[in-house]
C-alpha cells in the first residue's frame, strides 16, 4: 500500500459550527475519511496589509491525494472566509489497517 497516495489536511474555520459543518459536508460527499476538530486555536496572520489575529478552530483532515482538489472545492463553497486556509502535508507512512480504512471510507 503506498502511503504517498494519503494527505492529511489542515483547515482553519471561524468557529465550531463553522468547523462542524464543513467536517460533515465532507464527510456526506465521501470526500475524506475523517476529520479532527480542534479548538483554542490562536491565528496570527496578515490580511489585507495588516497584522491580524482571531480564535479559530482546526480542521486536521484525513484523506486520498487524488481527492485534494475536491475537498478545496467543498470547503470553499461552506467557508466564510474569503481566502480559508486550505493545506495539505503527505503522510509518509501509516498503519496499513488505517489507510485500508481511509480507502473504504471516501470510495
Amino acid at each position: 500500500m503506498k502511503t504517498n497516495r494519503y494527505i492529511i489536511v489542515f483547515v482553519t474555520a471561524r468557529n465550531k459550527a463553522e468547523g462542524r459543518m464543513i467536517a460533515n459536508g465532507l464527510l456526506e460527499d465521501k470526500l475524506i475519511a475523517c476529520a479532527n476538530l480542534i479548538k483554542g486555536v490562536e491565528s496570527f496572520f496578515c490580511w489585507k496589509g495588516k497584522v491580524d489575529r482571531s480564535k479559530e478552530v482546526m480542521l486536521v483532515i484525513k484523506t486520498q491525494q487524488e481527492l485534494f482538489s475536491q475537498v478545496v472545492a467543498k470547503v470553499k463553497k461552506l467557508h466564510s472566509y474569503e481566502t480559508p486556509e486550505i493545506i495539505a502535508f503527505p503522510i509518509v507512512a501509516g498503519d496499513k489497517a488505517y489507510l485500508k480504512w481511509i480507502d473504504e471510507s471516501v470510495s
